[in-house]
């Protein structure tokens, strides 16, 4: 639970910082992780740290081995390919609920943030690139007003960056192509051709990853 004045607890720490690396790419899929290198690590005990892979656990991205430590998991091809399909139906239900004033709207807003992603992808700074193209995606859920799918969506942001991430080589060298295609379905979107829309970043989610399933 947090501290009463909101200061994140020791164990809240651990837990942020060790799931950050996880889906950012710092920690991969296999790697084991000790309980006392973290805590020297985060200069904290082994308790937090101990919670803080308890929770990480019933989260599904660690498994623990008593007297050995824990095994970061990441997700499988199919839980990726599970969240990306659910991910596809909320932002085109965004767009299929979505009025024209929240869609003009919408254009303006994003503009600056394909801008931005395109600088990143042609600087090399895929951490940048990842949170504009998680608030690009995430916008057109918001487009419904709803925050019951907003939050649901949400929920699938730590999924969203691991996916992203372990694709970074291919999404870096299609980077024009990447830009290309989120133009692409803003317009759609902007259109309110919520039918388009959905085609269009279908095709784009297997274009991005070439395994046959959206995961983008």
């Amino acid at each position: 639970m947090p501290a009463a004045d909101g200061v994140p607890t020791a164990a809240e720490r651990a837990h942020a910082h060790i799931r950050d690396a996880i889906v950012g790419g710092g920690l991969e899929p296999g790697t084991m992780l000790s309980e006392n290198a973290l805590a020297a690590e985060l200069s904290m005990s082994r308790t937090p740290v101990r919670a803080a892979l308890a929770r990480l656990q019933e989260e599904g991205w660690v498994r623990i081995y008593p007297q050995r430590g824990a095994q970061v998991l990441g997700l499988s091809a199919q839980e990726i390919r599970e969240s990306a399909q659910l991910r596809l139906a909320l932002e085109s239900a965004g767009v299929f609920h979505s009025d024209e004033a929240a869609r003009r709207d919408l254009d303006a807003r994003m503009q600056p943030n394909l801008a931005e992603q395109e600088r990143a992808l042609h600087a090399g700074d895929f951490p940048a690139f990842a949170e504009a193209a998680m608030a690009f995606h995430s916008a057109f859920v918001d487009l419904a007003g709803n925050a019951l799918m907003t939050a649901t969506y949400g929920r699938l942001r730590d999924r969203q960056r691991f996916s992203l991430t372990h694709h970074a080589g291919r999404i870096i060298g299609d980077a024009d192509a990447v830009i290309a295609d989120h133009r692409a379905v803003l317009a759609a979107a902007v259109a309110g051709d919520a039918v388009e829309f959905t085609r269009l970043l279908d095709a784009h989610q297997r274009d991005s990853y070439g395994t046959g399933g959206p995961h983008l």
